[in-house]
């Protein structure tokens, strides 16, 4: 299995000058308890989609000894991570299933292995512990089965959960998600998220993804100065070792 992390977006919601990726949480960084956590279930085939301060992503795998990590520069980061996505397509379709994982994640294990030991080829993630509103990712279900995802979701599937923003996909899936996003782009899509690719595969798929509940377990998206507050105040308290 192969685990590929989008880790190139500027974050200007914080306004903070390094890479998301770098903020330290207990003495550690985001990359480093990333790598830590995918080592621990045997996952050290990692490619890492890179650009805003991309140099410092690169000297910390350095500082680290990850010199097997593989980056894929996206030079147009500024725009949206649809195009972060599509750079890191040989990844993608280089055979066998993938782990894809936003780069902006603090967790420990308990979250992340049941994706590496779910028995379904296509899965996502779903905390149903999350507060309603604009701002998080939602994932729509109808009789127990994800049809949607999104921020906004079709009105005739019901709001389940949050999702973490990690993904299983299998070949054939990762495959088809490196040719929508492409598809998105040549159709003018370049300031598109990459959740965007992600909800119209989930729509399609047949058979449908599944998912894992992982409602209770700690895990914050970091996108604004009160998540990396929250971050250090109530999630990393809970976290255990990898």
């Amino acid at each position: 299995m192969r685990a590929v992390i989008l880790a190139a977006g500027v974050g200007r919601r914080l306004a903070i000058e390094e890479p998301k990726v770098l903020l330290r949480f207990g003495g550690r960084t985001l990359l480093e308890r990333h790598l830590g956590i995918l080592a621990g279930l045997g996952i050290r085939d990692v490619v890492i989609g890179i650009g805003y301060e991309a140099l410092a992503i690169e000297r910390a795998l350095s500082a680290l000894g990850q010199a097997e990590v593989s980056t894929v520069y996206n030079p147009d980061y500024e725009k949206g991570s649809i195009l972060t996505l599509w750079r890191v397509r040989a990844a993608l379709s280089a055979g066998g299933p993938v782990l894809l994982m936003d780069g902006d994640v603090l967790y420990d294990r308990r979250v992340l292995e049941p994706l590496v030991e779910t028995h379904h080829a296509d899965c996502l993630l779903v905390d149903r512990a999350y507060e309603p509103g604009d701002e998080p990712v939602k994932v729509g279900m109808v009789d127990g089965v994800p049809v949607d995802f999104g921020k906004t979701i079709d009105p005739a599937a019901e709001p389940c959960g949050e999702s973490v923003g990690f993904f299983r996909l299998s070949e054939g899936t990762a495959n088809t998600l490196a040719e929508t996003a492409r598809r998105m782009i040549d159709e003018g899509g370049t300031e598109r998220p990459m959740e965007d690719a992600i909800a119209a595969v989930l729509r399609a798929a047949n058979p449908p993804f599944a998912f894992e509940d992982v409602t209770g377990l700690p895990w914050i998206e970091i996108d604004f100065p009160e998540d990396v507050e929250r971050a250090e105040t109530v999630i990393l308290p809970k976290l255990v070792d990898d």
